[in-house]
């Protein structure tokens, strides 16, 4: 359940920010370590109190309000790019497929749209495909995570919101409520099982004869 062991277009976006972010900030560690020790070990030398006054406040207006507003800026301008690869925007050719998620106490509830496919904790996708997840709750607040597949999303009673996964490849991933919602929240788990394209349409044909 590594977000940093991605499977999917969303979750390479995460990854690939963390990964960001984590070198940016790492580098900005070891600049001001490196600083805070040249400062103890120079020798300051005779400088009157206006020149002191004067390297400080370069140092706070530098430190202080420059790296900051760069810092931030670099990562709003990389967050957005890659934040929009998470987005359930239209496709260029074609529709996604729909699948229905209702979070409840304690146990999530899969349903696929024209079908009576009614699954419990555990949701079958076709790998390599775009797959738009309509999330709600029937409770309280819950919050659906799949960390190898996509960002989580909140599910809210009365409200669905969207969320877009798609795997790489086949294999099974697992998930869990990552919203605390009550007694029961740490064993609110879930797998999604990611088929190649013509075995989910087999298993799809095979449970909607069986149902």
């Amino acid at each position: 359940m590594s977000a940093l062991q991605p499977a999917g277009p969303s979750a390479q976006a995460s990854a690939w920010l963390w990964w960001g972010m984590f070198g940016f900030f790492t580098l900005v560690l070891v600049v001001v370590v490196l600083l805070w020790l040249y400062a103890i070990r120079r020798d300051p030398g005779e400088v009157s109190d206006r020149q002191a006054q004067r390297s400080q406040n370069r140092w706070i207006v530098g430190g202080g309000l420059v790296l900051p507003i760069l810092s931030i800026t670099a990562l709003l301008i990389v967050g957005i790019a890659l934040g929009q690869r998470m987005l359930a925007l239209p496709l260029a050719t074609g529709e996604p497929l729909q699948i229905e998620i209702t979070a409840h106490q304690w146990w999530w509830e899969i349903s696929y749209p024209g079908s009576d496919i009614v699954l419990r904790d555990e949701v079958h996708i076709p790998a390599g495909v775009p797959v738009d997840l309509q999330l709600t709750s029937a409770d309280v607040v819950h919050s659906f995570w799949v960390p190898r597949l996509g960002g989580k999303m909140d599910m809210f009673p009365g409200r669905t919101n969207t969320l877009r996964l798609e795997a790489d490849h086949p294999g099974i991933y697992h998930g869990s409520c990552s919203e605390f919602c009550g007694q029961g929240h740490a064993h609110m788990h879930f797998t999604v099982e990611a088929h190649e394209p013509a075995a989910f349409e087999a298993w799809l044909k095979q449970r909607q004869a069986n149902d």
